[in-house]
């Protein structure tokens, strides 16, 4: 099998661990969201990032230490960005529901996530048949997702509209779109410190955890600040029967292994994808990913109530971004 072929394997392993990783959620019993969710950004924005560190990149230390204060300051800041994205998604899903927050957020963060990096390493080829490729993928991420959010929209009022402060909602959705793409933003330009790592013995794809730790421990300290904010406001820390405990913990740490390997191996296939793989990588790897989680919703019952008006929405929007995954992963020689 080609480097090619392998990246593309990658990212779509990825795609299915980040569409699945909050799988785990609907069986937590008893906690508040804010426990739930500061133990799940331990588990898989402190331990696991930083273990893997330890476990595969040799001489961690003097890898850091090469790659200057620079690089990981902005590796650091772009993680931070995206924890203020993380955070933002939440709150916009509370002000439009979780269909319209899904369908702003996730269409600006694949088309910002990918043409940036496009633009600024390799402006060249945005007029290239390859960036053509990928605007016209991007477009159809964009009419596929929207497709879907209606169909979401329409499952979730029974059949009317959704209605709300759309405005505010709108404003806070725009700036978690603008700023979750920083994930990729720290893939892109926080590089020199995969490349040190790679030539200091370690695996050119496994590499890129070192990057990705520095990115998701910055960003980790946004969301560890919002939800001791509300652990304190709701004083729900000591909420949930102790029976509970074991079967919550194990949830949490289903899902801080699936989301941290899922944004890991999206580093190594990115890597084996070449020089465009992070511009190329993020769209599929967005598209998949609302694939894949509108399929646990479909096994899950989350539709059983829909009409048949939300069906034909779902279909038409799966079936775009189906085709946006062709379009993007064309061969261009």
């Amino acid at each position: 099998m080609n480097s090619a072929a392998t990246g593309w394997l990658l990212v779509m392993a990825a795609a299915v661990m980040q569409g699945s990783w909050a799988l785990p959620q609907k069986f937590v019993r008893g906690w508040a969201w804010e426990k739930m969710w500061l133990l799940f950004c331990i588990v898989a924005l402190v331990i696991l990032p930083w273990l893997l560190v330890a476990l595969v990149i040799p001489q961690p230390g003097q890898v850091y230490a090469n790659a200057g204060s620079g690089v990981l300051l902005e590796t650091a800041l772009f993680g931070a960005g995206w924890g203020v994205g993380n955070v933002l998604f939440g709150l916009g899903v509370a002000s439009v529901g979780m269909a319209l927050a899904f369908a702003i957020i996730i269409s600006l963060t694949a088309a910002l996530g990918s043409l940036v990096p496009l633009a600024i390493q390799n402006p060249d080829q945005l007029t290239s048949l390859k960036g053509l490729l990928l605007m016209g993928g991007l477009l159809l991420v964009i009419a596929g997702v929207a497709f879907c959010s209606k169909a979401g929209a329409l499952k979730d009022s029974g059949g009317s509209a959704v209605k709300g402060n759309f405005t505010k909602g709108l404003l806070i959705c725009i700036g978690s779109g603008i700023a979750s793409p920083m994930m990729n933003f720290a893939f892109t330009f926080g590089k020199p410190i995969q490349n040190e790592a790679t030539r200091l013995g370690a695996n050119p794809g496994a590499a890129s955890i070192t990057l990705l730790a520095v990115a998701v421990g910055a960003g980790f300290v946004v969301n560890a600040a919002y939800t001791a904010y509300l652990l304190k406001k709701n004083k729900s820390w000591s909420q949930g029967a102790a029976s509970d405990r074991a079967r919550n913990l194990a949830c949490v740490a289903a899902m801080g292994l699936m989301w941290l390997f899922g944004f890991f191996f999206y580093g190594i296939g990115t890597t084996s994808l070449g020089k465009l793989g992070t511009a190329v990588g993020w769209p599929v790897l967005m598209t998949t990913m609302v694939l894949v989680a509108n399929v646990w919703g479909l096994v899950t019952g989350e539709w059983k109530n829909a009409d048949k008006r939300a069906f034909r929405y779902l279909g038409a929007g799966l079936a775009l971004m189906v085709t946006a995954l062709v379009v993007m992963g064309w061969p261009v020689g």
